[in-house]
Parts: structure tokens; C-alpha cells; sequence
């Protein structure tokens, strides 16, 4: 199925913006994800690291997921595609990672303000929940490109 290659020229800029905000999302997950368990393992430089975690996770992660939902809205009001499966795996997992998301900010911040003689229960959660993300999506990515039935 050649889909994108017919695509109307009308498309490319909000396609742009949500595979560009997509990008930057897994990309800053990954950031997050390093320097979290970077902290679990150096204890030396935990605090650093716990920081630093929490700030690409507050301006990374968010403002790409922003920037990805809102391509995936105009994208998806440009076209009238109705509702294809593949269209749903990216709504259930855009939709699902922005909780996550959010909680994991919020544990970045708690680990991150309690430095290095805080527990370190909320940095190990922040990487579990960065993997899950990840992981999820690395099906979205999946289901957009491979465009299941």
C-alpha cells in the first residue's frame, strides 16, 4: 500500500510536526532514562544526574509530547482517514504515556529533591517507567509505519 506516496501536499507540514515531536520524545526519554540510571549506579554523582534527569524529562519529554499530540491532531483533522487501527494504537499509546509521563516527571522531582540520601525507589521507578514508554513506543512507531489493518 502506497499511501504516502499519494499523500496530498496539504499533509506534509502537520506530518512534519508530529513525526518531529515524536522524535524529540523518544529521544528526550532516552535522556531521561541514561542519566536516571546513571544516578542508581554512580553514587557519586547521583544528585547531578538526578537533576539533570528531571530537567530533560520537564523540558524534553513534555513539550515534545505537546508538540507530537498536537501534529497527530491537525494531521488526523487534515485527513479523513476514520478509524483505522493503526490510528488508535497511536491515540492509546500517546494518550497512556502522557500519564506516565507525568508521573515520572513528578518522581524525577521528588528523586531530585531529595538528592543523594533520598531512597532511591523514585529514580528506579522513573527508569521502569521511561522503559515501559519506550517500549510502547516503539509499537506506536511500529503501527505508523507499518500500517496494520
Amino acid at each position: 500500500m502506497m499511501v504516502a506516496a499519494i499523500r496530498p501536499d496539504a499533509w506534509n507540514l502537520p506530518l512534519l510536526v508530529h513525526v518531529t515531536g515524536a522524535m524529540l520524545l523518544v529521544a528526550s526519554l532516552g535522556v531521561v532514562l541514561a542519566l536516571m540510571a546513571g544516578s542508581l549506579r554512580w553514587g557519586e554523582h547521583a544528585e547531578v544526574l538526578t537533576g539533570l534527569a528531571f530537567r530533560a524529562s520537564l523540558v524534553g519529554v513534555l513539550p515534545a509530547y505537546v508538540v507530537m499530540r498536537a501534529g497527530a491532531e491537525w494531521i488526523a483533522s487534515e485527513a479523513a482517514w476514520g478509524e483505522p487501527a493503526w490510528i488508535g494504537i497511536g491515540f492509546v499509546t500517546a494518550d497512556g504515556g502522557l500519564l506516565l509521563a507525568i508521573i515520572a516527571t513528578v518522581l524525577a522531582w521528588r528523586a531530585a529533591r531529595r538528592g543523594a540520601h533520598g531512597p532511591a525507589g523514585a529514580g528506579r521507578a522513573v527508569v521502569g517507567l521511561s522503559i515501559v514508554m519506550l517500549v510502547a513506543y516503539a509499537v506506536a512507531i511500529w503501527a505508523m509505519t507499518a500500517k496494520p489493518a
